[in-house]
């Protein structure tokens, strides 16, 4: 063969390896009815396990009584969340995006669906990436009986790699070791808890959860970052849930049953926990059950035991509201906004900033109780009583802590103490000089 001959050989050789390849990455698109006709599936399980990866399921109006495991990326998408309904009753989850069982999972979408009944969550995703779950409504969902059994296993019959969900035992939306993903749009209501972001298999990091409606979760708290043990290695050092906005979502009535925050930092004291570097932002946190934010750390040097690192979170530009007390060791001791609280463990919660928030109808609008200084200003303090607690003289007479609470608005221009304005209580409470009109714009309230 001469080598103008081989050349084009090769040359035509390249060009079918390379339709050959656009066309095997050329995603498919499926369909779904409950009467499976016009050539579409009539269960969504069975589409999922004929699709193959990078394909699109279009999911029509129905009731599709099942449970959807996804263990390829793909996109899931209904006829909205008033018409695809996905009823799991008797059934652990809705939809459940495995990445645990099946390694690199990623790109999976899923919008327009209703998703209820389950036994657990609504919608559970394990170690995986770049997920996106969106214009959906999740609701009735944790139907198993909740068990408060003080030790770190999951509940009866849950999977292994849930190490610490007694007491709620699921809730709308489970996301457990994933990172680089969105949750928009979405209503969820009437679950143990609304959304749960945690730690167990891996790190939960760099997701946006947006404009999300989170109401009525009576059990637990309405969006939760929660660091918990690592599957397999409980009493160790945890993955962390780290680098998460929340910003923008109505979050209201949540955790009134059970004592649950509108937003909540945790970490369980089981091993030293990371919740570090967040963002809560322009959020409505209203009547929610433990504070519109709270953040608790359980252990620490006081019990001989390694920090909690629960540094560098951001909390601004929310509208807080009408929330109950904190309890038991993170107590506030009246109706609070926003609490940063160790409780006894003693680990410092470093770095945290509290700016442009509206506080109102709270008794305490800011408690604060750990051996650091947290950064409180140009908020508007209009509860009317506390405007700031520095609560650890509830734990500890002797506070190592303290709030630089400078430039923020107390109610009124005439400062804390002035006639109807916002007070301080507790020692280490830095508040001048104080702005004399609200942050926003607002004097309504000026006296």
């Amino acid at each position: 063969m001469s080598p103008t001959t081989l050349r084009k050989v090769l040359f035509l050789c390249c060009i079918v390896l390379i339709a050959g390849s656009h066309q095997k990455a050329a995603a498919a698109t499926l369909c779904v009815n409950p009467a499976g006709s016009h050539g579409c599936y009539s269960t969504i399980a069975t589409a999922v396990a004929h699709a193959s990866a990078w394909d699109v399921i279009n999911v029509g109006p129905g009731t599709y009584k099942e449970d959807v495991v996804i263990g390829k990326p793909l996109s899931l998408i209904g006829a909205g969340a008033g018409a695809s309904i996905i009823d799991a009753t008797g059934r652990g989850n809705g939809i459940f995006v495995d990445g645990f069982d099946n390694a690199g999972l990623d790109h999976v979408n899923i919008a327009g669906f209703t998703v209820k009944n389950a036994n657990w969550e609504g919608i559970l995703v394990v170690s995986a990436s770049d997920v996106t779950i969106r214009d959906s409504k999740i609701t009735n969902n944790t139907k198993a009986p909740s068990m408060f059994t003080g030790n770190p296993g999951a509940c009866p019959g849950q999977p292994a790699f849930e190490t610490d969900e007694t007491g709620d035992c699921g809730g709308g939306l489970h996301l457990i070791g994933v990172w680089n993903s969105t949750i928009s749009g979405n209503t969820i209501t009437k679950n143990d808890d609304g959304i749960l972001v945690s730690d167990e298999s891996a790190p939960s990091h760099d997701i946006l959860i947006i404009q999300n409606s989170v109401n009525d979760n009576p059990g637990e708290c309405g969006i939760v970052l929660a660091s918990h043990p690592p599957v397999g290695a409980i009493g160790s050092a945890h993955h962390g849930v780290y680098h998460i906005t929340v910003d923008a979502n109505d979050v209201e009535n949540n955790g009134v049953e059970v004592g649950g925050a509108g937003v909540g930092l945790f970490s369980d004291g089981i091993g030293s926990g990371r919740a570090s570097g967040n963002v809560i932002s322009h959020n409505r946190l209203i009547g929610n059950g433990i504070g519109g934010v709270a953040l608790h750390t359980h252990v620490g040097p006081n019990f001989h035991l390694p920090a909690d690192n629960m540094g560098g979170n951001v909390i601004i530009s929310n509208y807080i509201a009408k929330n109950l007390a904190d309890v038991d060791d993170t107590a506030t001791g009246g109706r609070v906004g926003i609490n940063i609280n160790s409780g006894g463990g003693g680990t410092p919660v470093n770095g945290t900033i509290i700016s442009h928030n509206v506080i109102t109808d709270e008794d305490i609008d800011v408690a604060v109780n750990t051996p650091a200084w947290v950064n409180i200003h140009l908020n508007d303090l209009r509860g009317g009583k506390v405007g700031v607690a520095n609560v650890c003289t509830l734990d500890d007479p002797s506070c190592k802590g303290g709030s630089d609470a400078s430039e923020n608005y107390w109610g009124c221009a005439k400062g804390p103490g002035g006639w109807g304005c916002s007070t301080t209580t507790g020692p280490n409470i830095l508040f001048t000089p104080w702005l004399n009109q609200p942050v926003d714009g607002d004097d309504q309230d000026q006296h």
